[in-house]
């Protein structure tokens, strides 16, 4: 069984699949500057994505997400844009659309996330009413 992600670390996986995903180094420095923490903070947080299979980095190179760590990531990004697409559906501004989405991703329920999905229209929903 897998260990349950914590809100810090999804955040962490997120951070480096948007940097690789805009085409941008994944290193610790940017990570900890789009995070807002610092260096050794992401350090640590990168030991136990390794220890877990998500994240590999040889000395002195960027950081890089394994097959698993990938998905994860890329489950955590859905999750933060369903959300934010939601809240400013809803009316939210964008950049407070953004901030609680980011807050959301980690505590709602799949069924929570799959009636929203529902209300938006958006695919990767359960087959049937």
């Amino acid at each position: 069984m897998t260990e349950v992600m914590t809100q810090s670390l999804e955040d962490y996986l997120e951070a480096i699949h948007r940097l690789l995903s805009e085409g941008k180094r994944a290193r610790v420095r940017d990570v900890a500057a789009m995070i807002g923490v610092k260096m050794p903070s992401v350090n640590r947080a990168m030991s136990e994505l390794k220890s877990r299979g998500l994240v590999v980095q040889e000395p002195y190179r960027d950081l890089a997400l394994t097959a698993a760590g990938r998905m994860a990531a890329e489950a955590v990004f859905e999750r933060h844009r369903l959300l934010t697409a939601f809240l400013e559906r809803v009316g939210v501004s964008p950049e407070t659309a953004e901030h609680d989405g980011c807050i959301m991703e980690h505590i709602l329920s799949a069924e929570t996330l799959e009636c929203i999905r529902k209300f938006l229209g958006t695919g990767k929903g359960r087959k049937g009413k």
